[in-house]
């Protein structure tokens, strides 16, 4: 069985360097063939809305939609329940494939055998 890796992302805008290294790990953990699942958090909920992603700028990075596209291609894309709330996101703002969950989801996939996680 294959390992799983969940990256949970706290940062967006507001610290670009540790934003984009969450994405990057996640969108080359996918190419690598684990199971990922990408939780953003804080300021990086921001990327669940169609056009964000696309507006991050970061030089000698990967641009942020093509990491972020990745991940949606072949792992799983979660927005936190009350960041949303508290950013008035709701479901039907999100980019396909986004979906929003709590805490006890993210407990859950964290507590799973064969289950790294790493924040950022």
């Amino acid at each position: 069985m294959a390992r799983s890796l969940i990256v949970k992302v706290t940062a967006g805008s507001d610290a670009p360097e540790r934003c984009a290294q969450a994405f990057t790990v996640a969108a080359t953990a996918v190419a690598a063939g684990a199971q990922v699942s990408l939780w953003l958090t804080g300021e990086a909920s921001w990327f669940a809305l169609p056009g964000r992603a696309a507006t991050f700028e970061l030089p000698h990075s990967a641009p942020l939609q093509d990491l972020l596209d990745a991940v949606l291609t072949a792992g799983t894309v979660t927005l936190c329940t009350q960041c949303a709330v508290r950013r008035g996101i709701t479901d039907k703002d999100l980019v396909p494939g986004v979906r929003i969950a709590g805490a006890a989801l993210f407990v859950e996939e964290c507590l799973a055998d064969g289950t790294q996680a790493l924040v950022y």
